[in-house]
């Protein structure tokens, strides 16, 4: 069953961590794209906020700034909790 498995892998080349890996690369790409052009039509008459998740370990690190940052704040942790919960499943399931 391991021969078949490393038969598949080759077989395909990329495979389907290299497949997700560039659609997630892809997709930052295109937001930062999307972000970029939206601030530059845009003209400045706007308010902007922000709101950042990071991780160290298993620790979060939240801050933001602006009118909206509670919220924005919320989402990312909502994903980040997801994102967790989804890694444990996976993990077991191995």
């Amino acid at each position: 069953m391991l021969e078949n498995l490393d038969e598949e892998k080759t077989a395909s080349g990329f495979g389907r961590l290299g497949w997700i890996f560039a659609a997630g690369f892809a997709l930052v790409f295109v937001g930062v794209i999307v972000i970029a052009v939206a601030s530059a039509l845009g003209g400045g008459n706007g308010s902007t906020s922000t709101g950042v998740v990071i991780f160290i370990g298993p620790f979060p690190i939240v801050f933001g700034s602006g009118p909206d940052a509670g919220g924005l704040i919320t989402i990312g942790l909502i994903i980040a909790i997801i994102s967790i919960v989804s890694f444990v499943v996976m993990r077991r399931k191995l």
